[in-house]
């Protein structure tokens, strides 16, 4: 029984530290942003009222009044941009991703794209997710 407690008890530790450590957002001014940050947001997302600017340990985020949410790495390359209703500047959408959801999704908008270092993930406004490696090949499609 002992041992069970102990097990039960690092457990239970090990969770509240993740918990506490994901809970480290701080709030910040949009001016403490990385300058490309600002700079991407100031030209693409100058009509959208900003809600609430945070930092944590590994990214920036910036919240619109809108539902709009932008979230930028430490050096302030974008890593999602979720326009919610509207769709994602194409500007911002890489030319192969745009050329397969036109020919392949006639009509549909990118509402979210996600980048990371296995690739890019869009949400489209039909529901459908497409999932892209690095080097723009489609992974997966999930509804």
């Amino acid at each position: 029984m002992k041992v069970f407690k102990a097990i039960f008890l690092l457990v239970a530790m090990l969770a509240m530290s993740f918990n506490a450590r994901a809970d480290h957002d701080q709030v910040i001014t949009f001016n403490e942003m990385p300058q490309s940050a600002q700079t991407l947001l100031k030209q693409y997302f100058a009509d959208y009222v900003p809600l609430i600017v945070t930092v944590d340990w590994d990214d920036y985020t910036i919240r619109y009044e809108t539902g709009e949410k932008v979230e930028f790495d430490k050096q302030g390359n974008w890593k999602e941009i979720d326009c919610r209703m509207t769709s994602v500047p194409a500007e911002l959408i890489p030319e192969p991703i745009k050329a397969h959801i036109n020919q392949t999704f006639p009509g549909s908008i990118i509402l979210k794209i996600d980048r990371n270092r296995r690739g890019y993930e869009v949400k489209l406004n039909n529901g459908l997710d497409v999932e892209y490696d690095p080097t723009f090949q489609v992974i997966d499609i999930d509804d």
